[in-house]
């Protein structure tokens, strides 16, 4: 695994900012995944680049932009 340079951090932190609602479409975790479709709140992006979530089920994993398939939700009006 690659960890994220500093420009590469900053650009997920803006793409990503505290509060973003976020749909799940898939993850890729045999063990323990988010269902599909469960729509989440970004927390923070963390130094590696994972996207920490709180999920409406009450989860908590973390997404990976290049391993997880997501779509932001917009607000009405923006």
């Amino acid at each position: 695994m690659q960890f994220p340079n500093e420009r590469q951090l900053k650009t997920l932190r803006e793409r990503y900012p505290a509060g973003t609602h976020i749909r799940l479409n898939h993850m890729d975790d045999p063990y323990a995944p988010v269902p599909d479709g469960t729509v989440g709140e970004v927390q923070y992006v963390d130094d590696a680049g994972n996207i920490h979530m709180k999920w409406q089920n009450g989860r908590t994993l973390s997404l990976i932009e290049e391993a997880d398939s997501f779509t932001i939700i917009k607000e009405e009006g923006k």
